[in-house]
C-alpha cells in the first residue's frame, strides 16, 4: 500500500451466537473497469489501449475502541504499549487495511479540558499501533480534543510521523473530513473519520477552527463521502454514534448509515457505545453497527466481549463480511478466541 470512551458500568452478557453470524455476502458497485482510449491524427490513425493493474481480494479490518493512556489501563505503564497487541497474532499485519478508532488525544501537548474522564495516549505508545499493522485511526470521537485543540492538531501529526494516517479529525472542517487514501491490488481505497458523539458544539471542527468532522450533519457527512467515492474505488467510513450500553443500533445511526451509502459508503465500522452490536447487510453495504471496546480496561464480560470486524472484497466486486470473536482477557488486551468467518484463514 502506498499514502502517501464511558466509562463501562454494566454487567450483562451480549449472546456472542447472534453476534459472530456466518459471513455475509454483498456486491458492491464500487467497481471500476477496464477503460480504452482512441487517438488518431489524419494520416496515422492509431489506437492506444489503457490497461488498468488487475484487481486482487483485498482484506480489510476495524476495530472499536483504543485507548493506550497508562493512567487508564495501568497493565500498559507495567509492559509497554505492544502489549496492547500481543493477543491478535499478527492478524493486522497479514490483512491490507487496519482501521481503529483511538479514544484519546494522540499528544503530549495541552491541558485537560474540564469533563469527568480524559484519556491521553503518549507520543512513546503511538509507535505500537504502526508496530501491530494499523493504518488508520480515527480521531472523530468524544476523547481526541481530551486535551484541546492544540493536543489534537500536534497529535495528527504525531501519527502522520509513525505511519498512521489520521481522519475525523483536523486543523480546519476541510482537513477533518479529508479522506486518507491507499492503493493496494490494484484498488483505491478512502478512508473517511466522523464523530457523532460531541461533548460541546466547540468540539467540531469549523472554518479555521480545529476540532472533528460532524457526524451527525447528515448533508455534509453525504458530500464528503460523495468526494471520496469520486477519488476511490472502495470507501470505508469509521463513525462514533450510538449510546453507551445500547447492543443494537438505533434508528438515527440507521438513517445516518443509509445515507452514507447512498453516498458511496462500501464499509462502515461504527463505535462508542462499548458494547459489541451486530454487523449487517444494508443496501448492498457492510455495517458494523458497533465494536464495543477493544484496547480497554476489563470492567465487565459484555464489555470485554468484543471482535474485529473484516470485509473481504473480492476481485468481482462481491464483499464478504464477518467478525473475527475476541475478548479482554487482561486489562488493555484482547485476545482472539475464534477463526475468521471470511477471508484468509475461514
Amino acid at each position: 500500500m502506498a499514502v502517501y470512551a464511558l466509562i463501562d458500568v454494566g454487567t450483562a452478557e451480549v449472546p456472542e451466537e447472534s453476534l459472530f453470524a456466518a459471513a455475509s455476502t454483498i456486491t458492491t458497485s464500487s467497481t471500476v473497469s477496464t477503460t480504452t482510449s482512441s487517438t488518431s491524427t489524419t494520416t496515422n490513425p492509431t489506437s492506444t489501449t489503457t490497461t488498468l493493474p488487475p484487481k486482487g481480494t483485498l482484506v480489510i479490518q476495524g476495530t472499536g475502541d483504543v485507548n493506550l493512556d497508562p493512567d487508564y489501563i495501568p497493565a500498559l505503564a507495567a509492559n509497554g504499549s505492544d502489549y496492547a497487541w500481543e493477543g491478535l497474532d499478527g492478524l493486522f499485519l497479514a490483512d491490507d487495511l487496519t482501521v481503529i478508532n483511538l479514544e484519546c488525544a494522540p499528544s503530549d501537548l495541552g491541558v485537560a479540558e474540564p469533563k469527568e474522564f480524559v484519556f491521553r495516549c503518549p507520543v512513546e505508545s503511538l509507535a505500537s499501533l504502526a508496530t501491530a499493522g494499523v493504518e488508520v485511526a480515527n480521531l472523530g470521537n468524544n476523547h481526541s480534543g481530551d486535551y484541546g485543540s492544540e493536543a489534537l492538531v500536534d497529535g495528527r501529526a504525531q501519527l502522520i510521523d509513525i505511519g498512521v494516517a489520521p481522519v475525523g479529525a483536523g486543523v480546519d472542517v476541510d482537513q477533518a473530513g479529508e479522506p486518507a487514501i491507499f492503493e493496494a491490488k490494484g484498488w483505491t481505497i478512502a478512508v473517511l473519520g466522523f464523530g457523532g458523539v460531541v461533548p460541546h458544539d466547540g468540539w467540531l471542527a469549523g472554518e479555521g477552527h480545529p476540532g472533528m468532522r460532524d457526524g451527525d450533519d447528515i448533508p455534509s457527512m453525504m458530500s464528503a463521502v460523495e468526494a471520496a467515492s469520486a477519488r476511490a474505488d472502495i470507501v470505508v467510513v469509521s463513525i462514533h454514534w450510538g449510546v453507551e450500553l445500547d447492543t443494537e443500533p438505533r434508528a438515527e445511526d440507521i438513517a445516518r448509515a443509509e445515507a452514507m451509502i447512498e453516498a458511496g459508503a462500501d464499509v462502515i465500522f461504527g463505535h462508542h457505545a462499548h458494547r459489541l452490536q451486530p454487523f449487517d447487510v444494508l443496501n448492498d453495504a457492510a455495517v458494523f453497527w458497533g465494536l464495543g471496546n477493544f484496547v480497554w480496561p476489563r470492567h465487565s464480560v459484555a464489555g470485554s466481549t468484543t471482535g474485529v470486524a473484516r470485509a473481504v472484497i473480492h476481485p468481482d466486486g462481491s464483499i464478504e463480511a464477518c467478525l473475527i470473536p475476541a475478548f479482554i482477557e487482561n486489562p488493555g488486551q484482547p485476545v482472539l478466541t475464534g477463526e475468521p468467518g471470511c477471508g484468509p484463514g475461514s
